[in-house]
């Protein structure tokens, strides 16, 4: 196994590695990596004693016994689809709590695929607060994506085209503009590299018409209702992306992350300004920085200043705590 290496915050790494005789209990602990940094662990390596179900660039997922899936948010940290030597504190602890804010805010509206958030006591104790344990669903192959602003590459589409993703649009938008209403614009998802844009018609094609409809719907309207809750937290919902899936009984339900600030783009009201790009609650700050860099946006990874690690931890928990309104335990 690889080990992580030490980020510019950190002064060590440590590694747990599996007992010579693992305990009784049907799980115990395989790795744990560790960027150990001041009063605080970073989780870039999330191994347990269960079998992997998937790896994302984010994301763990592994099998329990039941048949259930154990989701376990890291704090690794992906930006231009590469994943970086360091991590960002807390992250996956704030990625997780949001979701799970949001399931319950959403629930009268569309099911989901959570069982609970408790973990079993025979499981590490830094899987909890970062993981979910969530029922398996047949995943719909799209990205639900729902644009209600003009923003990163709606904007760049706009001004080659004077549409997004093939939706024509009223001339003279700018930068940040609000759209005259919230559009559709789904996505292939890809397992590695860049989601590619496709239009009604593929997506149609895809995943057939009743499906289209009803994912359709169910992103729009999830869209408007939490746009106008994050509205009265004095948040600007730009735009998201969903995941669902078919459960046991057919019904397409929510499924992965919802409405994190990974998978949205969240504006501060008190400072959005049509014609720039306003700051946001998420890793943009990151990409912001990467832009003023040499860097080729291609694996490797440059190593990130201790600074820029910092402000994107404080990011991501102003996001956590202007959203739900309570105070992030650190």
């Amino acid at each position: 196994m690889k080990r992580g290496r030490v980020s510019a915050t950190c002064s060590r790494t440590r590694s747990w590695h599996i007992p010579a005789e693992p305990p009784p209990s049907s799980f115990y602990f395989l790795l744990r990596t560790i960027h150990w940094g001041v009063g605080m662990d970073i989780i870039t390596s999330t191994e347990v004693a269960l079998k992997p179900f998937s790896r994302g660039k984010v994301r763990d997922t592994f099998e329990m016994p039941d048949g259930s899936l154990l989701m376990v948010a890291s704090d690794r940290l992906s930006a231009f689809d590469v994943v970086f030597p360091e991590g960002i504190p807390y992250k996956g602890r704030i990625l997780t709590q949001v979701s799970l804010f949001w399931f319950q805010k959403l629930a009268p509206i569309v099911k989901n695929h959570l069982i609970t958030s408790n973990v079993p006591s025979s499981l590490p104790q830094f899987l909890r607060g970062r993981s979910m344990i969530v029922k398996r669903v047949k995943i719909i192959p799209l990205e639900c994506v729902v644009r209600g602003y003009m923003a990163g590459s709606g904007w760049k589409d706009y001004q080659k085209t004077g549409g997004i993703c093939g939706i024509k649009l009223p001339p003279g938008l700018k930068n940040s503009s609000k759209l005259p209403q919230p559009i559709f614009t789904p996505s292939t998802k890809a397992e590695k590299g860049h989601d590619e844009n496709i239009g009604e018609e593929a997506s149609r094609s895809l995943v057939g018409d009743e499906t289209y409809e009803k994912v359709r719907e169910l992103s729009l309207r999830i869209y408007s209702t939490a746009a106008d809750y994050a509205r009265t937290r004095g948040i600007i919902l730009a735009d998201t992306k969903f995941e669902f899936g078919l459960n046991e009984n057919g019904e397409i339900i929510l499924a992965d992350e919802v409405l994190t600030p990974d998978s949205s783009r969240y504006w501060p009201a008190s400072s959005y300004q049509e014609g720039i790009s306003p700051p946001s609650y998420d890793k943009q700050f990151v990409r912001d920085y990467l832009e003023t860099t040499a860097w080729g946006k291609r694996p490797p990874a440059p190593h990130l200043p201790a600074d820029v690690i910092k402000r994107t931890t404080e990011k991501y928990i102003e996001c956590f705590e202007t959203l739900t309104g309570k105070k992030f335990e650190r």
